[in-house]
This record gives structure tokens, C-alpha cells and sequence, in this order.
């Protein structure tokens, strides 16, 4: 502990300009993660809000969820025979505000249930985000397919389908707008493992996010830099040490030979990264969560403390590996060769 910290003071333009590049990287990986968060929530916040179970939808519909009837006799059988099942729709539209202006919604509709907003015929709840486009509670609002009106009776906070806001309505309602009779999913939470329905092909949480259109190129490809991200500060650490150990080969021979076993030179060097890990870290977190603060409400930025656990425990896994990694050559030293290595 002694030797790494002298060593950093007498480098410390080394260990500053590795500090720095560390705290880049974990800020970027940060944000870049704050952001496939929020973009998670935008695009799927009506799913990835029910508690974990199975979905259900039409196994001709090809896992197209919007392609997918269930049969009302099958339907019914779930409904009884779960307590908890609740059979839905949604179905991307658009809602026209008093002022006569489009605005582009998700509806849903539901059987009764807890884990969707129920309304009346000619309702209908709408996701907060839409209070921004002036609407408010009592509006009426309208849409060409609809022979009658919506009456605005609610908000609810951060319920978001594909990028849109969601949109409860009354069943019949949704039946007349879309002119269909079938629902397109049935839902049961609290499954460990799926049931065999007649026709249905199940799906878990994870596996119907999968479903949605772009959602899973759009997390795919934000994931894919973070992770590279991190694999970048892996090899940031791996090749610095190295270049270090390079130049101290002889330094390494001198304290081999009075004694100094590699373990302790190994503990040394796991010191040094895990003193510029941990600071650059802290630092990062910081500026990270002060963005989760200022970032404006449109932003879909969303960074939790778990995301940012995981990740910090990443980035100090990674910078163990990649010390440890750049610290193999210091066990194959030789003390004789080494300093006459290091004298030429």
C-alpha cells in the first residue's frame, strides 16, 4: 500500500491523465445508460410496469402482437379458470385535442382488472405527458373513427407504449374504432411457468418486449456501447500498466531480489487502479445523477441507482482484470536479468 501510493505521487501526471480518461469513459457509459433506460421507459412503460408473468397471443399472428385474436371461447376459459388474467389491446392512433389538432396516442383497453385502468363508454385516461399539449381534465376529445366523444377523466404518470402516450378506453369503444370483436392478448401474472392454451403461443416478459417493433434494435445497439465502453476502459488499464511495468522492470528486479514477493507487487498495482477507479467512479456518479436532475421532462433519460451499481461494479471488475492482465510479466522476472535489463 505503501509503494503504490509513493508511486503515484511521484506519477501523478500519469495516474491524473489515466484518472481523467477513466472518469470520461464512466461518464459517457453513464449517460449513454441513462439513456437506454429512458428510451426503455418511453417505448414500453405500459409493459415493463406488470408485475412478472406470461403473455399470450395468437400463434398465426407470429409473434406480431397487433396480428394476434383470441378466440372469445379461449378467452373466457382463461379468464375463469385465472383469477388474476386480464385479456387487452392496443392499437396505435390518434386523438383530436378542442383545438382540432392530432394528437398520436396508444389505446388500450381491458377486461376488469387491477392492472389496467377501467373507464366508462365515452372516457377515457390519458398518460400525463399530454397535460404539455394543453389537455386537461373535461376536455372533449374525438377521432374520425368514433361516432361519439371522449370526456377526459383522468392522468396517469408514465405510461408510454412505442413512444406515445397511452391512451385507456372503454371496450366497446375500442371495438368500434378498430372494428374488430377479439382481443389481442391475455395476460397472467404471477407465473413461474407458462400454461398450454389451444392455439396460443406464450411469452415472458422479457421475451414480449422483445415483440414490440424496435425495441430490441434500439436497446440492442445503446447496450452494445455501453458495453464497449467498458471494454475500452479494461484495455485502458491493461495497456497502461503495461507501458508502467515495462519501465520498472528493473525497479521490480531490485525489490525481487531483497525479498518482495509478487503477490505484493501484484497488490500494489491492484491498489493504484482500484485508488483511480474508485475516485474517477465517484466523480462520474456525481455529474451523472446531477444530469438525471437538470435533464428537461421530454429527455427519456431515466438512470437508477441499481443501473448505476451494476455498472460501477462493472468498470471495477474490468479494471481488475485488466491490471491483472498487464501484471502476468512481472511473475515471469528474473532478479539478475531484470537489472542488468534495466541498467542497459
Amino acid at each position: 500500500m505503501n509503494i503504490a501510493w509513493k508511486e503515484i505521487k511521484k506519477n501523478k501526471i500519469r495516474f491524473l491523465i489515466l484518472g481523467s480518461i477513466v472518469f470520461l469513459v464512466s461518464l459517457l457509459t453513464f449517460i449513454i445508460s441513462g439513456l437506454a433506460n429512458g428510451l426503455s421507459q418511453d417505448n414500453a412503460a405500459l409493459i415493463k410496469d406488470l408485475p412478472k408473468g406470461h403473455f399470450y397471443m395468437n400463434k398465426e399472428a407470429e409473434e406480431t402482437y397487433n396480428l394476434s385474436k383470441i378466440d372469445s371461447d379461449i378467452q373466457k376459459e382463461i379468464l375463469n379458470k385465472q383469477k388474476d388474467a386480464v385479456a387487452f389491446s392496443i392499437q396505435m392512433g390518434f386523438l383530436n385535442d378542442k383545438d382540432d389538432k392530432q394528437q398520436g396516442v396508444a389505446f388500450v383497453t381491458s377486461s376488469d382488472s387491477k392492472l389496467f385502468k377501467n373507464v366508462k363508454q365515452g372516457e377515457v385516461i390519458l398518460d400525463s405527458s399530454l397535460k404539455d399539449k394543453g389537455i386537461n381534465v373535461g376536455d372533449t376529445l374525438t377521432n374520425n373513427q368514433f361516432s361519439g366523444e371522449f370526456i377526459v377523466k383522468d392522468f396517469v404518470d408514465q405510461k408510454k407504449y412505442s413512444h406515445s402516450p397511452v391512451a385507456y378506453i372503454n371496450m366497446e369503444n375500442y371495438k368500434e374504432i378498430f372494428r374488430v370483436k377479439e382481443m389481442q392478448l391475455v395476460f397472467i401474472p404471477g407465473e413461474d411457468s407458462s400454461k398450454e392454451f389451444t392455439g396460443l403461443q406464450s411469452f415472458s416478459n422479457e421475451d414480449f418486449l422483445n415483440t414490440i417493433p424496435s425495441y430490441n434494435a434500439e436497446q440492442m445497439s445503446l447496450n452494445m456501447i455501453v458495453w464497449f465502453l467498458v471494454i475500452i476502459s479494461g484495455m485502458l488499464f491493461a495497456i497502461f500498466f503495461y507501458m508502467m511495468n515495462v519501465q520498472k522492470i528493473g525497479l521490480y528486479g531490485i525489490l525481487k531480489a531483497i525479498g518482495i514477493k509478487t503477490s505484493k507487487l501484484f497488490k500494489m498495482i491492484w491498489t493504484q487502479m482500484l485508488f483511480i477507479t474508485i475516485i474517477a467512479l465517484i466523480i462520474s456518479i456525481s455529474l451523472s445523477q446531477v444530469f438525471n436532475m437538470i435533464a428537461t421532462e421530454g429527455m427519456p433519460f431515466h438512470l437508477t441507482f441499481k443501473i448505476t451499481a451494476q455498472l460501477s461494479i462493472v468498470f471495477l471488475i474490468i479494471g481488475f482484470i485488466g491490471a491483472t492482465l498487464s501484471g502476468i510479466q512481472i511473475k515471469k522476472i528474473q532478479p539478475l536479468q531484470a537489472i542488468q535489463q534495466g541498467e542497459a
